[in-house]
């Protein structure tokens, strides 16, 4: 499986605070890439510094087999899309208008959307469903159906990589799972997604492939049940779980702390 974003032995943080120690991952075309680990572990900081927005202080991050160091910063955005922990719109435009920013790095300055830009904008609201509400201004929306017009956003860039940090946080159950069911489409047509998790029974249920971040370093990376083993639960989260299957997936219940 080709590695469309790689971390060498990468290091960096905030000033004199150091965060990521060494760490090293990678994200495979076709897949989806679950980063988990506690509070403060660098989960994010890996997707700051693959975006360019934080300097390495250690080691190498490759982008579609070239350095990081060699992009433009139009070419990585054309190249990442990433929805951001939070991410909110903060002025009252339609749904519509809010997912075509994703094609902001394709267009020149000024530009209006082309017949082909609107084609992408409308199928990538369909995908989320949310064209039924895609005339509505983005301040009338609930936290579900904004949350799906973000994610259009991001799916209208049409990137080969898709980095979403805590995409179901204050989501209710039923829409954390159809957003995990929207991110594992969107690997099934090839793109390599990245997505942080703190919910690790949506991470094992959903994810090909996990990343554990530990104290700034990456401590496991492989398929739900041998990254998120009984020992490293214990070791990295403090907590004992259970296992099941369903359809040939691991169900992971938290059932306490250790």
């Amino acid at each position: 499986m080709s590695a469309a974003l790689r971390f060498d032995s990468v290091s960096a943080g905030y000033g004199n605070r150091a965060v990521l120690d060494r760490a090293s991952a990678q994200l495979s075309q076709g897949r989806v890439t679950g980063i988990v680990g506690p509070n403060g572990a660098g989960k994010t900081t890996l997707f700051r510094v693959a975006l360019g927005l934080l300097p390495l202080t250690a080691g190498t991050v490759t982008v579609l087999d070239n350095p990081l160091a060699s992009w433009s910063r139009e070419g990585l955005a054309r190249s990442i899309a990433y929805l951001a922990q939070g991410a909110e719109a903060h002025w009252p435009i339609t749904a519509r208008r809010l997912a075509a920013l994703g094609r902001l790095p394709h267009r020149a300055a000024f530009a209006s959307l082309t017949d082909a830009d609107a084609a992408i904008v409308d199928e990538a609201l369909a995908r989320c469903d949310a064209s039924a509400f895609a005339e509505r201004s983005i301040d009338e929306l609930s936290s579900g159906e904004r949350a799906r017009v973000l994610l259009a956003r991001a799916l209208a860039t049409a990137a080969p990589i898709l980095l979403a940090d805590e995409p179901a946080a204050h989501l209710d159950p039923a829409h954390q799972i159809r957003l995990m069911e929207l991110l594992r489409d969107e690997a099934a047509r090839g793109t390599a997604v990245g997505v942080t998790l703190h919910d690790l029974s949506l991470a094992a249920r959903y994810c090909d492939e996990i990343v554990v971040v530990h104290r700034g370093a990456v401590v496991a990376q492989g398929v739900p049940d041998e990254a998120l083993s009984d020992a490293r639960l214990g070791q990295v989260f403090g907590v004992s779980a259970n296992r099941t299957t369903s359809n040939g997936k691991t169900v992971l219940s938290i059932t306490g702390r250790i």
